[in-house]
């Protein structure tokens, strides 16, 4: 892609993400998501492959349709209130449909069936951003708005989408839909939280967003794009190899690791809110995710190819992702549980 159209897109999709997340209005907000789709429908379209062209396809009507839901729920919420600010959403059936057009845009259960094949058609820069920054927006939306939010609704969808991202991962080989069922179970517990204690949800977000950002890094760093890839990573760099299996870890929120600090301090919450079973329910959701992580992890790091090469590292040219963002991120996503009490 020309350098000058490339930087135009990227600058189009940063924009668009900023004016929802700065607007009062919903008519800007909604700008601000067109923008944002508009912006990365190219994005994923560059590769030329029937594959890609799908994939563009289902982002394209999927998300076109959840932002005029959002248009259908702030013109229903004007109508009786008389006012286009987002802090005003008062009407019953504009909180409802608002609800269900950014779970739409997320990816949260039962509306995720999108999610798993764009990411699938997706390179794995794509895939990327398609899986964090794409969730700033609608999530801000969500934040603005979880006070008038139906509490019942999305402590229903956020248990859904917990279990269905641990069920959807068992049974996946690829990588990226691997990725993207990760994500779904992550909303799930984000989207749980998210009216009862609204701070607690923005730091589940961060940490997500940075585990995800050094899972991803961590697979183009060793071209991983299925699970047979992952067993040649040992080869290509040792130290990574390590990294990966921590990294792993995190994301399925064991301790001494980050990911715990979200999975704890939420289940804490629930229970402490008379939620116990949901809270049962979603540490016994997180079982299932942490199947399909310790499958990668026994893959990555216990074994060794089944054709491993004589010399003891594989033949490489110097790797083209510079890895300071990716050391960063990565011990970030593993070692910040000891300053919980910093944080909360």
């Amino acid at each position: 892609m020309n350098p000058i159209m490339t930087s135009i897109i990227i600058s189009s999709l940063a924009l668009g993400t900023m004016i929802t997340m700065s607007s009062t209005h919903w008519l800007l907000a909604w700008i601000g998501l067109e923008m944002n789709t508009l912006a990365i429908i190219p994005i994923i379209a560059k590769q030329h492959h029937p594959r890609a062209t799908e994939a563009t396809t289902k982002y394209f009507l999927i998300q076109a349709a959840a932002s005029a839901t959002v248009l259908f729920s702030s013109t229903i919420n004007a109508w009786s209130t008389g006012t286009w600010d987002i802090t005003q959403l008062t009407d019953p059936i504009a909180c409802i449909m608002l609800t269900m057009a950014l779970s739409m845009k997320l990816g949260l259960a039962p509306l995720h069936f999108w999610l798993p094949e764009v990411l699938q058609g997706s390179s794995l820069k794509t895939a990327l951003i398609i899986a964090t920054w794409q969730k700033l927006a609608p999530m801000a939306l969500l934040y603005l708005t979880h006070h008038t939010l139906n509490t019942t609704i999305l402590l229903t969808m956020g248990l859904i989408s917990t279990i269905t991202g641990g069920w959807g991962g068992l049974n996946q080989t690829q990588t990226r839909k691997i990725m993207a069922y990760s994500s779904i179970a992550h909303l799930g517990w984000m989207a749980t939280i998210l009216t009862l204690s609204p701070n607690l949800m923005l730091l589940n977000l961060a940490l997500y967003l940075m585990m995800t950002l050094s899972t991803f890094l961590l697979l183009m760093f060793s071209s991983s794009k299925t699970i047979k890839d992952l067993t040649t990573s040992w080869t290509i760099s040792p130290t990574t190899t390590a990294l990966m299996l921590l990294l792993l870890m995190s994301m399925a929120g064991l301790p001494p690791l980050t990911g715990f600090m979200p999975k704890w301090l939420i289940l804490q919450d629930l229970t402490a809110h008379s939620l116990p079973l949901t809270a049962t329910l979603m540490a016994l959701s997180a079982l299932l995710s942490l199947f399909f992580y310790l499958r990668l992890t026994y893959v990555t790091t216990l074994t060794m190819s089944p054709t491993t090469a004589q010399n003891k590292f594989k033949w490489r040219f110097q790797p083209k992702l510079k890895t300071m963002l990716l050391t960063t991120a990565t011990v970030t996503s593993t070692m910040l549980l000891p300053i919980t009490p910093a944080l909360i």
